[in-house]
């Protein structure tokens, strides 16, 4: 595969990393109180956050060119675009177990985390495998498209999150309390250890994002195989997953079609990495990139127009001291969650 190569000094690795960190500790001491984020303090930190991760391509355009510029900002665009596809996952488990707005935050964040660690392990494994054996283009592509195939033409059903084998077994091997106890993971009952109902939401959204971390990799990766590329447009797409959630999460109804270009998108990464491996060769950067920008902004103008006289939903959740009294009195417990359903098709049920 023809990718982009440079040199990146270990000491690269370690300050992208070491700023990483640093924005995710900023994040959680800026959200440290359990008060219900709103969408103007959502807007504002997902702009900061947009920001930063252009920002960044600005960095690589001064220090390596437009060619390695340009291949982070397709591979930054097209992680942006397919976390999206996160949110409606996001707001289905929350709505699923009536969270609280006010915790929400608190296992987003712990989600953040999660997300960035399957990531890295993903993109290290596979970018190997492709870089090893030619013919797991072939496959990665295929999966690509039968992905986007999917999420155009499957049905709408229910989604049942507690159903989930990770979510099971986890409340098989650990003590549950049935219900939210504040925004602890964990609380002692009877002298021993239990798990919340608040852990069992993180167990239910870490396993949804480890499939969401296949494709969105794989879709990368079908842009450059260069491990430092991939893994910085991850990142800095991820980290402003939860802003955007409260960002959006009023908003989903408005972004009926989205789906359709996030089909597109996927099905198209899975092409190009097919064709990589053929005398085609690999598309141009530019050509990828004009492809992402126009089908995510069609896709969402699309939407926004077919819907432009939807009312925005307001959602029922539990919030700020009312939160607190529920979770004492058991009133936001498990035997009394909404079934959830999608309003996009589903291509992964958590």
């Amino acid at each position: 595969m023809n990718d982009p190569s440079f040199p990146v000094p270990l000491w690269v690795w370690a300050a992208v990393t070491v700023g990483i960190c640093v924005m995710l500790a900023v994040d959680l001491i800026a959200h440290r109180d359990n008060h219900v984020i709103g969408f103007r303090e959502a807007a504002i930190w997902s702009s900061v956050w947009i920001a930063i991760g252009l920002g960044f391509g600005l960095i690589l355009l001064a220090w390596q060119g437009g060619e390695v510029s340009s291949t982070y900002y397709a591979g930054y665009l097209i992680e942006k675009a397919l976390s999206i596809d996160n949110v409606f996952v996001f707001a289905l488990v929350f709505s699923f177990f009536a969270v609280p707005d006010a915790y929400q935050h608190k296992v987003l964040f712990w989600g953040v985390l999660g997300a960035l660690a399957a990531r890295l392990v993903f993109i290290f494994v596979g970018a190997e495998l492709l870089q090893v054996f030619f013919w797991t283009a072939y496959v990665f592509g295929a999966f690509l498209i039968w992905t986007g195939w999917k999420m155009a033409f499957s049905k709408d059903e229910e989604v049942h999150p507690d159903r989930n084998p990770v979510v099971r077994l986890v409340r098989r091997i650990i003590p549950t309390d049935p219900r939210f106890r504040g925004d602890r993971f964990f609380v002692r009952r009877n002298g021993k250890r239990v798990a919340t109902l608040l852990f069992v939401v993180l167990v239910a959204i870490e396993a949804t994002d480890l499939v969401f971390a296949v494709d969105s990799v794989a879709a990368v990766l079908a842009i450059t195989t260069n491990t430092f590329l991939v893994w910085t447009a991850n990142a800095f797409a991820v980290l402003g997953l939860r802003s955007l959630y409260f960002c959006l999460a009023g908003l989903l109804r408005r972004f009926a079609h989205l789906h359709y270009g996030l089909a597109v998108l996927l099905a198209f990464a899975g092409v190009k990495l097919i064709l990589s491996e053929t005398p085609v060769g690999k598309l141009p950067i530019p050509l990828t990139l004009g492809v992402i920008t126009l089908t995510i902004a069609v896709s969402i103008a699309w939407s926004l127009i077919t819907t432009r006289n939807q009312p925005v939903e307001k959602g029922k959740r539990v919030a700020g001291p009312e939160a607190d009294a529920a979770a004492d009195d058991g009133t936001v417990a498990a035997d009394r969650r909404p079934t959830a359903r999608r309003s996009t098709p589903d291509r992964r049920s958590p």
